[in-house]
């Protein structure tokens, strides 16, 4: 866990320092768009057996290139997100009695098929290598607090952290971005509250961003 907590103030404070690095943005580098995506415990290399957690993003993508080589462009990505889950315990026997007094009455409530409510702010770091006129790949890490309106056996009612490390293709033409990404997503808490197991999922997004 402090190996986890370290990883997490590392990347905080080399994410603070590139923002503070800013000192003039210019409005040719920032790009601001929307992305659809879904995702899914139960999609490789995830394949829990005691659950289904299955989740829609919503978000809201802002991209500023603070660096522009020939080859390769580097860019601070800031998302909102509202993200609806559907989650259901399928194994009742994973709450045990020693997790709660009350487990039995847990197990029939996460039996149950739920909706949650998630609400992020996701910020992380792109590494973007240009192909050809217009078409590029890329890497992103980010990180970000998030709020759930709901517990799961697996992670606690309110304050976590979303985690995220994806691959994407894009393709611009004139002021449009066109956008696909993959990626494999963590929630946790820190072991701030129990329960903390924390939820995977893999996830396809697809994007449409602008520069104004």
């Amino acid at each position: 866990m402090k190996q986890k907590n370290k990883i997490h103030g590392l990347m905080a404070l080399f994410m603070l320092c590139s923002f503070l690095g800013f000192t003039q943005i210019k409005k040719e580098d920032v790009m601001f768009g929307f992305t659809y995506g879904t995702g899914s415990q139960n999609k490789y290399p995830f394949n829990a057996d005691d659950y289904t957690h299955d989740v829609d993003f919503y978000k809201i993508q802002i991209n500023y290139r603070f660096k522009d080589k020939k080859k390769w462009a580097f860019e601070i990505n800031l998302e909102p997100s509202f993200n609806v889950v559907e989650h259901q315990l399928l194994n009742k026997q994973y709450i045990k009695p020693n997790d709660a007094d009350n487990y039995q009455e847990l197990r029939e409530l996460y039996a149950q098929k739920r909706t949650i409510r998630e609400y992020v702010l996701n910020c992380g770091i792109i590494a973007r290598y240009k192909i050809y006129s217009g078409v590029s790949t890329y890497a992103i890490g980010s990180l970000g607090p998030m709020v759930a309106d709901k517990a799961t056996e697996r992670l606690a009612k309110g304050f976590a952290f979303s985690d995220i490390f994806g691959l994407g293709m894009s393709y611009d033409i004139d002021k449009l971005r066109f956008d696909f990404k993959y990626s494999v997503r963590h929630t946790s808490n820190l072991e701030m509250k129990q329960p903390n197991g924390g939820h995977n999922t893999t996830n396809s997004e697809v994007s449409i961003l602008y520069n104004f």
